[in-house]
């Protein structure tokens, strides 16, 4: 891992657990279909709020949602809802929660007609992430916004464009480290 002194994301600030994530995480290119599917939920349930919120209730939405097993979340029911609603561990919004179960469901139907949710998502940069000019800091683009319209037809909930280009940058389908970055070149 990085030290102090490398250069970061102007938006990782000091907080050690942002660090650790950019220094790590943020930006890496995900090939494991489960895990982009995770990423995605969990940049939804981001929605209105920030995401070191969402960082540091990460374990507890893995243990809220049986380690976001597809297969298990999709057969989430009523009862599952209504406990998730009550676990202080998460965010409680019950359309995001309800969201996820139906984010589930779409997963695994699309795996169970033979189709490849990672493959999916990287058809969408010809399996190359795209580069940023490392200056612009974008909130979408047209490409997050043609994944997004995607999704959405599927049946996806709260994967507007900016969400997606959010989770596009965090799953390494767009490399936006800044120019300045020791992350840039490495990521």
């Amino acid at each position: 891992m990085a030290g102090a002194e490398q250069s970061r994301c102007s938006w990782v600030g000091t907080d050690p657990l942002y660090r650790a994530y950019h220094d790590a995480e943020w930006g890496v290119p995900e090939r494991d279909s489960r895990m982009l599917w995770e990423t995605l939920m969990l940049e939804g349930f981001q929605a209105g709020l920030s995401w070191i919120t969402i960082l540091r209730k990460r374990e507890g939405f893995r243990a809220a949602f049986a380690g976001f097993d597809p297969d298990k979340v999709a057969a989430f029911g009523p009862d599952d809802v209504e406990r998730l609603m009550a676990d202080p561990g998460i965010v409680r919004a019950r359309a995001k929660i309800e969201a996820t179960i139906g984010g589930a469901r779409i997963f695994c139907g699309m795996r169970d007609r033979g189709e490849d949710f990672a493959a999916y998502a990287w058809s969408f940069v010809d399996g190359v992430p795209r580069r940023g000019d490392g200056v612009t800091v974008h909130a979408q683009t047209p490409l997050s916004a043609a994944l997004s319209k995607d999704l959405k037809k599927r049946g996806f909930k709260f994967v507007g464009p900016t969400i997606v280009y959010a989770w596009m940058q965090a799953v390494g389908l767009v490399n936006d480290h800044a120019a300045h970055c020791f992350r840039r070149d490495a990521a």
